[in-house]
Formats: structure tokens, C-alpha cells, sequence
């Protein structure tokens, strides 16, 4: 069998639907002669004819050997046909693709990454994971959001640079812009230390703003419910808090919206940020169209955040 192509195997298909060869060479669009030729190929790698040929106009027949070998080749083909559009359809944007993201990733960028690659791509599969605080490698993931590069063996775009911002109640710390001294000894409100937070806190440190922690919890919500009572105030990344903060006033308002809970939101000068990178595995062919395509919207989408970011100074 190490002769037969699936050529051979359709026009096997062929004769035997249409009856004749000649039927089958016009169903094929190939000479009378071809399918002929087709089937004495086949037959040679078989061991035997397919075919009992009466001759004259009465239809072939196949034979007890053809019909093992069209069985067989139904599925072949079948399984080729599958495997072309499979092809395709990952070819087209296509197929499944394996997400890790951070927790204000979540929140800001990637809902537009997914919501544009479902509407471009409606038959693609989206995954999605948080990575826990220690994961530093792609693993079985297609993308991986990550707010540091993750190592030499694997490829990044760093998205934008994300700055810190204070939270704090309004008569908790002076008005405006915030030296980072004005931190140094305030009880704050912080995540654990996990992620970036460790770098944060060290980098202030070296500024000569020493946090005081006294409350460390993962939930943003939480975080604020601690600061509006009064346990500190907060250092957290802006696209962490984006949404929440009001475009009127610039403040933060209680979940209920009323307006004795509001929190100030401080800028700090020098800012510190930390930068919000999209890695993906190396070597441009490992890469999917449908992974190229959300590189592509999640650089887009961190463009026009870029451009309402607050005002950055110097990093760490």
C-alpha cells in the first residue's frame, strides 16, 4: 500500500458511486485515461483487482478485495478531509488557546482581548487561568501575562508600565502629589508578598519611605474596606484600581456610592511602577495566528491605556 494516494483512493470512491469509469473521470474532472491509470496503481499496491469490468456500458462491480480496501479508504479520506479543515480553521484564527493572566490583568486588559478574539474568531476555544504568585514559567500555556520577563526561554512585549498609586482617606494624607517620604513610618494596607509586591516595598525602602504594613490580604475590596476604616492607607497599581476611580472627582466612592466613603487616590513623585509584560513560547513558529492575533490586540489595548495613564516619573 505504500504507492496509494488518496488521489487513488477517490477515484476508487468515485467509480464506484458513479458506476462507470467514464462517469467518474467527469465527476473528477480528470481523462478517462488518468482514472484508469488511478486504479492500476491501486490495484498493483493491493495485490489484486477492485474492479470486475464487464465491459460495454454495464456498470463495474467491486470486488470482495475492493470493497475491504473502500471501506477503509472512506475513513482515510474522512479522516483527511477532518484534518484539512482542521488546518484551516487554525490557519483562520481558529482552535484553542491557553491564557495565564495576573489578577488586575483580569480585570482591564484581557476582557477586551477575549471579547474581540470570540467576536473575530467564533469557533475558538479560550482558556483562561490566574498564575498563582510563584509562577514564572509558560508551562502548557499559549500566553502568559506577567509583571516582570520570565527568563531567557521565552519570547515578550512589554505591554505598559503600570504606576503606583496611594489611597487613602481624605484627611489622611496632605493634598495632591505625595513625595515618597510622606510614606515613610504610615501604616499601610498592602497585598502579600507575593507578585510584585516584595520589589514595591523594597524600591520605597531604598527611597527612604519605609512601609509600616499592618494589614496584608489579596483582595483589592478588602484592602479598601481597611482603608476607609481607618487601619492605614494602601499602595496599589493603577490598573488595579482604574475602574473604581471616579472620572468626575478623581476619587475612589464607597460600593454603595455614597458619598461619605469616598478615598482620595495620591499620585507619588518619583512613581514608582511596575511593568506589565505578555510572554509567549520562543521561535516565531510556535506561535498560533490565534495567539499572534491577541498579541496583537492586547498591544493595542495597552496603547490607549498608556495614553490615559498617570503621570509616570521615575520607575522603581
Amino acid at each position: 500500500m505504500g504507492d496509494t494516494e488518496l488521489r487513488h483512493l477517490r477515484t476508487l470512491v468515485a467509480i464506484a458511486e458513479e458506476g462507470t469509469f467514464a462517469k467518474a473521470a467527469s465527476r473528477l474532472g480528470y481523462t478517462q485515461s488518468s482514472v484508469s491509470q488511478h486504479i492500476a496503481v491501486l490495484e498493483k499496491a493491493v495485490g489484486g483487482p477492485v474492479f470486475d469490468r464487464p465491459g460495454g456500458p454495464k456498470p463495474v462491480r467491486i470486488t470482495p478485495l475492493g470493497a475491504v480496501v473502500i471501506e477503509h479508504g472512506r475513513e482515510l479520506l474522512s479522516n483527511a478531509e477532518a484534518l484539512e479543515d482542521a488546518v484551516d480553521r487554525f490557519k483562520a484564527g481558529d482552535g484553542r488557546i491557553d491564557i495565564g493572566t495576573l489578577p488586575s490583568i483580569s480585570n482591564v486588559i484581557l476582557p477586551t482581548v477575549v471579547r474581540r478574539l470570540q467576536v473575530e474568531h467564533p469557533n475558538c476555544e479560550i482558556r483562561l487561568s490566574e498564575e498563582a504568585p510563584d509562577q514564572e514559567q509558560l508551562g502548557e500555556l499559549d500566553l502568559l501575562f506577567y509583571d516582570r520577563p520570565i527568563g531567557d526561554d521565552a519570547e515578550h512585549v512589554l505591554l505598559t508600565d503600570d504606576p503606583y498609586l496611594v489611597v487613602a482617606r481624605p484627611d489622611d494624607l496632605p493634598a495632591g502629589k505625595l513625595p515618597l517620604a510622606a510614606l515613610d513610618g504610615k501604616g499601610v494596607v498592602a497585598w502579600p508578598a507575593t507578585y510584585g509586591q516584595p520589589r514595591l516595598e523594597e524600591a520605597l525602602a531604598a527611597a527612604g519611605a519605609q512601609l509600616r504594613i499592618v494589614f496584608r490580604t489579596p483582595g483589592n475590596d478588602t484592602i479598601l474596606s481597611m482603608v476607609r476604616a481607618g487601619m492605614g492607607s494602601a499602595v496599589l497599581p493603577w490598573l488595579a484600581i482604574r475602574h473604581l476611580i471616579c472620572p468626575s472627582c478623581g476619587d475612589i466612592h464607597g460600593s454603595d456610592g455614597g458619598a461619605d466613603q469616598p478615598l482620595r487616590v495620591h499620585e507619588l513623585d518619583p512613581t514608582p511602577t511596575r511593568e506589565i509584560y505578555l510572554h509567549w513560547p520562543p521561535g516565531h513558529t510556535a506561535r498560533s495566528p490565534l495567539a499572534a492575533h491577541a498579541i496583537e490586540i492586547a498591544v493595542e489595548v495597552s496603547r490607549a491605556l498608556t495614553q490615559r495613564t498617570p503621570h509616570r516619573g521615575a520607575s522603581h
